[in-house]
């Protein structure tokens, strides 16, 4: 796998224009995001097609049902081949299990645990007494139990989990450079921040994808590191 660690986002309604960015920006990031707006648009087909770029692909499903459900989804993308696959670990162990044990042998499986969109307000409203950084570390240390490869967490969380799990593998969303707006993340950190904390993975989507010139952000970005 390319040592870079960014990933980029590349959730896009139009195939072609995926596509195009991905060859465009492929010799400054490591791999390639696609999300549920993609999957949902281009299905297994737009999957085949990005992974003609000769990137890794990290399919963030945020797969959450009964185990049943979960390990059945598991497998019935095992020919895509995916380098990482995500599952809520809210989800539960037994859950993380099935969805573990039904993954493909070289796909790693992480846990979402709390969104990066999510703040200590929103954790309130929707009924969570912990804080948002507690909250994951708790989520953390369910899916470590678990057996899964690693997490998604915030850039606030990573260094204090990874110094619990030291071997685990910790994908970081919701990234933006220094001069970057936010849009709807809330706990956003730059990248490097993430990368000095200890992230596997950085993903990372607007700052690039809709920057004017993709290719000069995203070697921006990697010249940060």
């Amino acid at each position: 796998m390319n040592h870079n660690p960014i990933y980029v986002a590349l959730d896009l309604p139009r195939l072609d224009a995926a596509e195009a960015l991905a060859r465009r920006i492929k010799d400054h990031v490591g791999g390639i995001k696609l999300g549920l707006e993609f999957f949902c648009a281009h299905g297994h087909h737009g999957v085949h097609e990005l992974a003609k770029v000769g990137l890794p692909i990290f399919l963030d499903l945020k797969l959450h049902d009964i185990p049943n459900t979960v390990a059945g989804a598991m497998q019935a993308i095992h020919v895509l081949q995916p380098a990482i696959v995500t599952v809520h670990a809210s989800g539960g162990r037994a859950m993380l299990e099935d969805a573990k044990a039904a993954a493909g042998e070289h796909t790693k499986v992480v846990a979402v645990t709390v969104l990066t969109s999510l703040d200590d307000d929103d954790m309130s409203a929707i009924g969570y007494a912990n804080r948002a950084s507690d909250q994951a570390l708790r989520l953390a240390e369910l899916a470590h139990g678990a057996g899964v490869d690693g997490i998604v967490c915030s850039g606030h969380e990573v260094g204090d989990i990874r110094r619990q799990w030291k071997d685990g593998y910790f994908v970081v969303p919701g990234l933006r450079p220094a001069d970057g707006v936010l849009g709807d993340q809330k706990r956003s950190v730059t990248p490097r921040a993430a990368r000095d904390a200890g992230a596997s993975v950085l993903v990372i989507g607007r700052p690039i994808t809709r920057a004017e010139d993709p290719v000069a952000a995203a070697r921006a970005i990697e010249g940060t590191l």
